[in-house]
């Protein structure tokens, strides 16, 4: 019997490839920033992290809309998976721009509009979670849970629009900056590609271990089910 192309493995390999290329970028590619200094490198994992985080929560609700109207289980795990794998890349980009605040804006944290839009929607995925955990019957579980994702994802154009909309001491990375904005830099053509192949590697990394939630996920619902089953 031919064995089955492995796509999910050729997934790792550049996903393992990619991230080895962007950090090689990163430290050694990449100019230092003059007025920051090295720890304007954190820039390129930071924005990479939180693209990925706000693109895993955009998918939960393309999954949930789909779920809503097809009622297929499978748009359930998918959802569960992004949201899970997202709130993981999120975190490292809340926990990656306190280390950049630090030096640059003397502090770990402040309330600024972006900070605190970042946080709301990493808690209103985390509630996510638990409500999940709260509803045994897996059908109602996967609608309310299919709703939830889509009512939440209007905390991810919220945070993005944040430095836009608000007054905030956050830089923008792509268009003007506000005055007050600290940090703000102009991208030269190495930091642009160094920037570039980051946020792509970061992307597939998120493919790759979507993937693989979604394929736990499976694994583990085809458990459920069997010992709904059983106890009947």
């Amino acid at each position: 019997m031919k064995k089955k192309f492995d796509w999910l493995l050729v997934l790792d390999i550049v996903a393992g490839v990619g991230m080895v290329v962007a950090t090689g970028l990163v430290f050694f590619y990449a100019p230092m920033e003059a007025t920051m200094g090295n720890v304007q490198r954190v820039f390129y994992f930071h924005v990479a992290n939180a693209w990925v985080g706000m693109l895993a929560f955009t998918l939960a609700m393309i999954s949930g809309i789909i779920y809503l109207r097809n009622k297929r289980p499978v748009w359930d795990i998918v959802g569960l998976a992004s949201v899970e794998v997202g709130m993981v890349f999120m975190l490292i980009a809340i926990v990656t721009g306190s280390i950049w605040a630090r030096p640059i804006w003397n502090t770990w944290w402040t309330w600024d509009p972006r900070l605190t839009t970042t946080t709301i929607m990493e808690l209103v995925f985390a509630s996510y979670l638990l409500l999940r955990q709260g509803i045994e019957e897996p059908e109602r579980r996967a609608r309310f849970g299919a709703v939830y994702a889509i009512i939440g994802f209007l905390s991810v154009p919220l945070t993005f629009f944040s430095i836009r909309i608000f007054r905030t001491i956050h830089p923008v990375v792509v268009g003007a900056n506000e005055a007050g904005a600290q940090g703000a830099f102009d991208m030269t053509p190495k930091m642009g590609l160094t920037f570039a192949v980051s946020l792509i590697a970061f992307t597939i990394l998120f493919a790759a271990l979507t993937w693989h939630r979604i394929r736990l996920g499976k694994r583990a619902a085809a458990v459920e089910e069997q010992k709904m089953r059983l106890a009947q």
